[in-house]
């Protein structure tokens, strides 16, 4: 069994819901749904699997409490760690800005020298553009709660069934 560790954060509860969803995705797996407003940041480095999810706040930044305990990272001794991003936005209402907090996760986790999993194709999403594009794919999963909630527990269990294959965990 794989211990994996989500630490979310979350306004308005939508991050955290979707966090708790991701986890429910693992069958068979050891999940920790954690918010980042409480956890240790020490506890990155006890997971085989590390997933950071964030919304996406005013012109592109991040979620409040993501804002303080991403300081708090350079401490955790993230080298060699496989990390794994989801972010949410709203495409229609932050056409400019959507999911544009998962780069600044990417950027981060990358920095600290984790191996970052889970790019996700941007087909299917009507947005202007996102600075969690790269290389034609998202970072990490995007999700708009907003727009498409409807297609919100397919593509957690798609990019699941993705993550599982990328870890030889399937």
């Amino acid at each position: 069994m794989h211990r994996i560790g989500i630490f979310y954060g979350s306004s308005t509860g939508n991050t955290q819901h979707v966090a708790k969803m991701i986890g429910a995705a693992w069958d068979g797996e050891s999940v920790d749904v954690l918010n980042v407003r409480k956890a240790d940041p020490a506890l990155l480095t006890s997971f085989d699997l590390i997933i950071l999810g964030t919304s996406t706040w005013d012109d592109g930044q991040l979620q409040d409490h993501w804002a303080r305990f991403i300081r708090k990272l350079d401490a955790a001794h993230l080298e060699g760690k496989k990390v794994a991003i989801f972010g949410l936005g709203d495409q229609a209402g932050f056409p400019d800005q959507f999911v544009n907090a998962m780069a600044v996760l990417d950027e981060k986790a990358r920095a600290l020298g984790a191996e970052v999993l889970g790019a996700w194709p941007t087909e299917g999403y009507t947005f202007k553009k996102s600075k969690a594009v790269s290389n034609g794919k998202f970072v990490g999963l995007a999700l708009d709660q907003d727009r498409q909630r409807n297609l919100t527990e397919e593509r957690i269990q798609r990019w699941v069934a993705q993550l599982k294959e990328t870890l030889g965990w399937a």
